[in-house]
C-alpha cells in the first residue's frame, strides 16, 4: 500500500471487488479511464505483431535457416498479451510488455549468425533468468534507487523526446536522407523535404485532432483520435490510389479473412547452454551481457517514465511495488525467450494509454487480452496505420516534458549536463539504453571533476563501469580475440 505522509488526504473507499484489487479509486482513475487507456496503448503498439517477425525473420542463424514468419506472429501476440496481463496483475501499473525493439536485432544479427535459432533463444532465457535473480537479490531496485532525482527526470524527458521521434519517424512526417543525398543531414521532412501522400496527411490531422482534444479536456482524447482517423484512412485507402508500402506495415482496409489460425510451433524450441558450446564461455557470456545490459536499462527508463508520467511515484519518487514490477519485467525476458520470439521487455508506448488516464493494471488486462485476441484476428489487428496512431506518441512526449523538466535542476551543472545528455541522446542514438548509459558516466565524471565524486552512490559507480564496458564491447572483443 502506498505510504501516507502528514497532511495527505485519505485514499477513497472502493466501490467494489475490482475497484479494491487494482486500487482504481484509490489513484483517482475509473474504469472507463482503464480500459480507454489499456485501448489506445494495444493501439500505439500493436505493430509489433507485424513488425517483430519481419525483424526476426531477415535473419539466418548459422546453419542457413530463418523463423517461420506465421510462427513468429503467434509467438510475438501469446508472450506480449501474457506478459502485459502478468505485469497487471502482479505489478499493477499501466505497462504493458512485447518485443522489444533493438534487442529483437541483437538476436537476429548477432546471436543467430553464430549459432543455432534454439541456441540463441536459450541466451535469451538466461538473461532472463540473471535479470529476476538480481531482482529476487535487490540490486535491482537499488540500482534504480541509486540514480539522482534530476538524472530521473532527464530520462523521462528523453523518452518523451525518443517516442515523438518515433511517431514523427513511423508516420513518414520525417525521413532519413539516404547515403545518396550526400548532405549532413541525416533526417528531413517528408520526402524531399516535402510532405507527400496521403497517408502523411492522416498523420498530421491526427495529431491537430488530438492536441485540439487535449486543450479542450475532451474525454478519451488519444484514444478517440486514433478511432476517428483509422476511419478516414480506411476511407481514403478505398477512394484514393495509395501506392504499395506507402502505409507502412498495418493497411487500413477491411480484411478478407477476420480470423486467423495459431501456430505455436516455435514455443519451447530453446537450448539453454548450446550456443556456448558454439561460440565459446567468454564470448557467450558477452553476448548475455549484451542482451541483459539492454534489457535492464530500457526497462528501467520506461518504468521511471511512465512513473513519473501517471504520478504515481511517492514523493521519494519511488514507484509502489517496484519489485514485483522488475520481477514481471525478467519474466518478460525470459518468456520471450521460451516462445523464440526474443526478449519482452516494458514497452514506453505505454504511455499513450497512461496520458489517456490509465493509472493501475486494469488497463493491461485490456492491453493484453487484445494481444491473446490478436492470436486469432491478427488480420483485425493490423487494420490501424501507423499514420492513426502514431500521433498519439507526439502528444504523449510532449506531456512528458511538460510534466519534468521544470524539476530540474539546470543552475547545477553537475546535473543539468548529464541531463541534456540524457534527453538528447535517447532520440539522437535511437536507444534509452545509450541515453541512460551516457548520462550516467557525465554525473559521474562531472561529479569528480569538482571533487564531488564522494557524492555518487557505490552503486552508480559499478553502473558505469558496466556502461564502459558496453559502449567498448567492440574494442574489448577484439583486444580479447573473441571477433
Amino acid at each position: 500500500m502506498k505510504q501516507l505522509f502528514p497532511g495527505d488526504p485519505l485514499p477513497p473507499v472502493p466501490q467494489n471487488g475490482v475497484d479494491r484489487f487494482f486500487r482504481i479509486s484509490e489513484r483517482g482513475s475509473s474504469f472507463g479511464r482503464e480500459i480507454r487507456g489499456g485501448l489506445a496503448t494495444f493501439f500505439a503498439m500493436a505493430y509489433i505483431i507485424v513488425l517483430n517477425p519481419i525483424i526476426l525473420g531477415a535473419g539466418e542463424d548459422k546453419f542457413g535457416h530463418q523463423l517461420d514468419n506465421a510462427q513468429l506472429v503467434t509467438a510475438t501476440a501469446l508472450i506480449a498479451g501474457l506478459t502485459t496481463v502478468l505485469m497487471g496483475v502482479i505489478g499493477n501499473v499501466p505497462i504493458a510488455l512485447a518485443a522489444g525493439l533493438g534487442i529483437n536485432a541483437v538476436v537476429s544479427l548477432q546471436l543467430a549468425p553464430k549459432m543455432s535459432w534454439p541456441d540463441a533463444m536459450g541466451m535469451v532465457f538466461l538473461a532472463g533468468i540473471v535479470l529476476m535473480i538480481l531482482v529476487a537479490s535487490g540490486l535491482r531496485q537499488r540500482v534504480m534507487d541509486a540514480i539522482p532525482n534530476g538524472l530521473r527526470r532527464s530520462i523521462a524527458i528523453g523518452i518523451g523526446l525518443f517516442i515523438s521521434l518515433i511517431g514523427l519517424v513511423d508516420s513518414g512526417f520525417v525521413t532519413r536522407n539516404p547515403d545518396a543525398a550526400h548532405t549532413s543531414v541525416p533526417l528531413g521532412l517528408g520526402q524531399g523535404g516535402q510532405l507527400q501522400g496521403w497517408p502523411v496527411l492522416v498523420f498530421v490531422l491526427g495529431l491537430a485532432l488530438m492536441f485540439v482534444l487535449i486543450v479542450r479536456r475532451a474525454r478519451g482524447a488519444i484514444l478517440l483520435g486514433i478511432v476517428v482517423m483509422t476511419v478516414v484512412a480506411i476511407l481514403i485507402n478505398s477512394l484514393a490510389e495509395i501506392p504499395d508500402g506507402a502505409w507502412g506495415l498495418a493497411v487500413p482496409e477491411v480484411p478478407s479473412d477476420v480470423v486467423s489460425s495459431p501456430d505455436f510451433g516455435l514455443f519451447g524450441e530453446i537450448s539453454l547452454f548450446g550456443g556456448f558450446h558454439e561460440v565459446g564461455l567468454l564470448t557467450g557470456c558477452l553476448f548475455v551481457f549484451t542482451v541483459l545490459l539492454s534489457g535492464f536499462f530500457d526497462a528501467m527508463g520506461t518504468i521511471i517514465g511512465v512513473g513519473e508520467e501517471s504520478g504515481l511515484t511517492d514523493r521519494r519518487g519511488q514507484l509502489p511495488g517496484m519489485g514485483r514490477i522488475l520481477m514481471v519485467d525478467g519474466i518478460g525476458v525470459a518468456g520471450g525467450g521460451l516462445g523464440s520470439c526474443s526478449a519482452n521487455t516494458c514497452f514506453v508506448e505505454s504511455t499513450a494509454g497512461v496520458g489517456e488516464g490509465a493509472r493501475t493494471g486494469l488497463a493491461n488486462l485490456m492491453t493484453g487480452g487484445l494481444f491473446l485476441l490478436a492470436l486469432v484476428f491478427t488480420p483485425l489487428a493490423t487494420v490501424v496505420p501507423s499514420q492513426a496512431a502514431t500521433p498519439a506518441l507526439v502528444v504523449v512526449g510532449f506531456l512528458i516534458m511538460a510534466a519534468n523538466v521544470r524539476e530540474i535542476d539546470w543552475a547545477d551543472s553537475t546535473v543539468g549536463v548529464p541531463a541534456f545528455l540524457t534527453m538528447a541522446s535517447m532520440p539522437f542514438t535511437y536507444s534509452i539504453t545509450n541515453g541512460i548509459g551516457i548520462g550516467v558516466l557525465a554525473f559521474i565524471l562531472l561529479r569528480a571533476a569538482v571533487g564531488r565524486f564522494r557524492e555518487v552512490p557505490w552503486l552508480l559507480s559499478v553502473v558505469g563501469v558496466c556502461f564502459l564496458v558496453y559502449f567498448l564491447l567492440d574494442p574489448i572483443e577484439q583486444l580479447l580475440g573473441v571477433r
